[in-house]
């Protein structure tokens, strides 16, 4: 029979073991990821962030932290970041038009620049329009970053220049890594240029 208190209890340790194991896991990697973003940044460029579904609401989530601010103690300037999953025109047109594996790297191609940072998130890691927007950002000579988790980080894994695989196959775990990590580099951006 179904408790919510066991439910509860299992859902929220089985959320904190994964975090410890992304301390264990994933630490070097979230550190290469601060090291590409606060160097972006230090010079001039951007952060641009892609997404489906629930990983398109993390992007704009992010986007947000970035421009707007996390460390509500500090007194900084804007961090350019921008989703590119908010434009419901420009994600429509390129569906129709060209498909909709297809959107993510047309946006990539008109709003990336080189030395800018791609966050890539899949909890998959083997959705069609985040492969090729990484391929594209390849071309532009842009950094990507994956935010991956099942399988091993999917076949995105081996597109990004940088992986951070979420140790789980559950897909709600993975997210609140992603979120978390995406805390942790949007705070450590902050502090390092601004604190």
């Amino acid at each position: 029979m179904f408790s919510r208190k066991n439910f509860i209890e299992d859902s929220l340790k089985e959320s904190a073991a994964v975090k410890n194991l992304i301390l264990d896991k994933c630490y070097n990697d979230i550190v290469k990821a601060a090291d590409e973003i606060t160097k972006a940044i230090k010079n001039g460029k951007k952060i641009l962030l892609i997404g489906n579904g629930g990983s398109a609401a993390d992007s704009q989530h992010l986007a947000t932290e970035f421009m707007i601010r996390l460390s509500h103690d500090l007194d900084r300037p804007a961090i350019s970041a921008i989703a590119l999953t908010t434009d419901s025109s420009n994600l429509t047109a390129g569906g129709n038009d060209m498909g909709f594996e297809n959107v993510f790297a047309r946006n990539v191609e008109g709003l990336g620049n080189e030395g800018d940072v791609l966050i890539c998130i899949s909890t998959s890691g083997n959705s069609p329009n985040i492969l090729k927007a990484a391929g594209k950002a390849k071309e532009k000579k842009i950094t990507t970053i994956g935010f991956l988790g099942k399988n091993n980080g999917g076949k995105l894994k081996h597109e990004c220049d940088i992986s951070i695989v979420i140790p789980s196959d559950n897909t709600q775990r993975i997210q609140e890594g992603h979120i978390t990590v995406g805390h942790i580099l949007c705070e450590i951006t902050e502090r390092e240029i601004y604190g």
